[in-house]
C-alpha cells in the first residue's frame, strides 16, 4: 500500500508532467497559426502559378510541358522517386505510423526502380522496418522561416536528378487536414506534370476577359513556371504536414491532460482518504491513552 510520502511524489510529478504538457499544447496551438498562415498566403500564388502554366500549354497545343518525357518513357524501366514528410518530435499519435502505412501500401503497386526521400528523422525507421529503403533525408524546418532552405534543398537535388535523366517521375507523400483536428495521408504527382493535371487545371478560369500570350523567350518562360511551381508545391505539401503534425500533437496533449487530470484526481482521493485514515488512528490512539489514565487515577 503506497504511504503518503509515496503519494505526495506521486501528485508532485504528475503536476511537473502536466505543466510540460500544457506548455507543448500552447507551442502546438501558436505553430497551427502560423502555419494556416501560411497555407493562405501560398493559395492566391499557386492559383497564378497554374494559371500561367495552363495558358502556356493551351497555347503550344502541348498535353505535357516537357517534351523529353516522352523520350524517358522509351526507357527499359522507370525510375521513381517517392517524397514522404513526416515529423521529428513525437507525441504526433498515429501520425507517422498512419503515413508509413499508406506510404508502403501505394509504393508496392509501382514498377520500376524505386528512391524514397524522407523529410523528419522518425519515418525512415518505420520505413525500413517495412522493408522499404530510404535513399535520402532531409531535415525537418523548425519553424515557418526555415522552410525555404528546405525545399531549396530537395529542388537542387530534383533538378540535378532530372537534368542528369535519373529519375522520371516525383510523387510527394504527407498529411494534410481535411477539417479541424483530422487529417488523412495523401499522394500526389509532383513532377511530370501530366494530361490528368491538366484537364484539372484547365477547369480554372481566366481571371480577365482578355486571352493570355507568350511575350519573350518561351523556353524560359516555361522553365521559370514550372521550377515556380515545383517550389510552391513543394512549400504548400510542408507546411500543410507541419500543420496536421502539431493538430495531432494537440490532440494528442489534450488527451494526456484529460489522463494526467484523471490520475491527479484518484491519487489526491487516495492521499485524502489514508491521511483521514491517518489521522482517525491517531485520534483513536489518544483516546485510548486519556481512558486509562482516566482508570488508573480513579
Amino acid at each position: 500500500m503506497d504511504s503518503l510520502e509515496s503519494l505526495t511524489r506521486q501528485i508532485k510529478g504528475a503536476k511537473e508532467l502536466n505543466t510540460i504538457v500544457r506548455t507543448m499544447k500552447a507551442m502546438a496551438g501558436a505553430n497551427i497559426g502560423q502555419y494556416e498562415m501560411a497555407m493562405e498566403s501560398l493559395d492566391d500564388y499557386w492559383t497564378n502559378v497554374s494559371l500561367g502554366l495552363v495558358a502556356y500549354l493551351k497555347h503550344i497545343g502541348l498535353g505535357t510541358p516537357d517534351t523529353k518525357q516522352k523520350t524517358k518513357n522509351n526507357k527499359a524501366e522507370k525510375s521513381i522517386c517517392a517524397i514522404v514528410f513526416g515529423s521529428d518530435q513525437g507525441f504526433v499519435g498515429q501520425f507517422n505510423d498512419a503515413l508509413s502505412e499508406y506510404v508502403s501500401k501505394s509504393l508496392s503497386t509501382q514498377e520500376g526502380k524505386l528512391e524514397i526521400w524522407t523529410v523528419g528523422v522518425r519515418v525512415p525507421l518505420l520505413l525500413t522496418d517495412m522493408g522499404l529503403t530510404v535513399t535520402k533525408q532531409f531535415n525537418l524546418p523548425n519553424s515557418i522561416n526555415a522552410t525555404t532552405t528546405l525545399i531549396g534543398s530537395i529542388l537542387v537535388q530534383l533538378e540535378e536528378n532530372w537534368e542528369n535523366g535519373n529519375l522520371d517521375e516525383y510523387y510527394l507523400f504527407h498529411n494534410h487536414l481535411v477539417k479541424e483536428g483530422a487529417y488523412q495521408q495523401e499522394k500526389l504527382r509532383l513532377f511530370p506534370l501530366d494530361e490528368k493535371w491538366l484537364q484539372d487545371k484547365g477547369q480554372l478560369k481566366w481571371p480577365t476577359q482578355k486571352l493570355p500570350e507568350i511575350i519573350g523567350d518561351s523556353d524560359k518562360l516555361i522553365h521559370r513556371l514550372i521550377r515556380e511551381f515545383l517550389f510552391v508545391t513543394l512549400y504548400k505539401t510542408c507546411t500543410e504536414s507541419l500543420a496536421s503534425e502539431n493538430f495531432s500533437r494537440l490532440n494528442a496533449m489534450q488527451r494526456a491532460e484529460k489522463n494526467i487530470e484523471e490520475l491527479l484526481d484518484n491519487i489526491g482521493h487516495t492521499y485524502h482518504r489514508l491521511r483521514q485514515s491517518s489521522i482517525d488512528e491517531e485520534l483513536f490512539d489518544v483516546i485510548a491513552g486519556f481512558t486509562a489514565l482516566k482508570k488508573e487515577k480513579k
